[in-house]
């Protein structure tokens, strides 16, 4: 009844009947409607380092966080748009270059009770699926690799944007997120506080604010 119509229809109307889906049927899937921009972005891509950044940050002493970032790394991105599932990245972060603001702490990090820099100079995410969730919004499935220890990782993945700037070249921008378990890659060294808890946390969440460059097709 419409309470808001000034005439009212003495006849209550019986609510329309919603078709029946057959029994047994499945239901429909709902569709995943991809954003016009993406059609764009087919093709070979490369971080841009001076626009991006691979990050982390960590609970430290239980009361506040510490943020860090890798100022050196290689990358190489395939996106396809037409078949996201296709797509692909493969980013390699040189240790030695973790850059947490505090030199002592950069020099702990790169040190035998973490990252171990001398032994082992780079680390690595290297990409084995890719799935669509949304318009903008993608899982990246993968492997990290850290101090020689490979262990699988999803990434939480959103397109930002798609531009050219003004000296013509291609820009895509992405971020993403995941969180891990540093003991899981041999990263165990902590020290204990007076009321019980860990210096440094067990959980990492790992940060990438991505600004990718179109690579210019290979001649011949």
């Amino acid at each position: 009844m419409n309470l808001f119509n000034r005439v009212v229809s003495s006849r209550r109307q019986a609510p329309p009947v919603p078709p029946q889906r057959p029994a047994g049927a499945p239901a429909s899937p709902t569709a995943v409607l991809p954003d016009p921009q993406l059609t764009n972005l087919t093709g070979e891509w490369v971080v841009d380092p001076a626009h991006s950044r691979i990050g982390f940050s960590v609970r430290h002493a239980m009361v506040t966080t510490v943020r860090g970032c890798f100022l050196e790394y290689e990358s190489r991105l395939y996106f396809d748009a037409r078949d996201p599932a296709r797509s692909r990245a493969d980013i390699t972060l040189f240790t030695s270059s973790v850059d947490t603001g505090v030199e002592q702490r950069d020099a702990h990090l790169v040190g035998r009770d973490f990252l171990d820099a001398a032994t082992y100079p780079r680390m690595r995410f290297t990409s084995t699926g890719v799935e669509q969730t949304g318009s903008d919004l993608f899982r990246m499935s993968g492997e990290l690799t850290i101090k020689g220890v490979s262990r699988p990782v999803v990434l939480d993945l959103t397109y930002i944007g798609h531009v050219t700037d003004p000296f013509g070249y291609e820009r895509a921008g992405f971020d993403g997120t995941t969180t891990i378990n540093r003991s899981d890659w041999g990263l165990t060294y902590n020290s204990r506080l007076a009321e019980g808890g860990a210096m440094v946390s067990e959980k990492v969440r790992l940060q990438l604010d991505i600004a990718a460059i179109r690579m210019a097709p290979s001649a011949g």
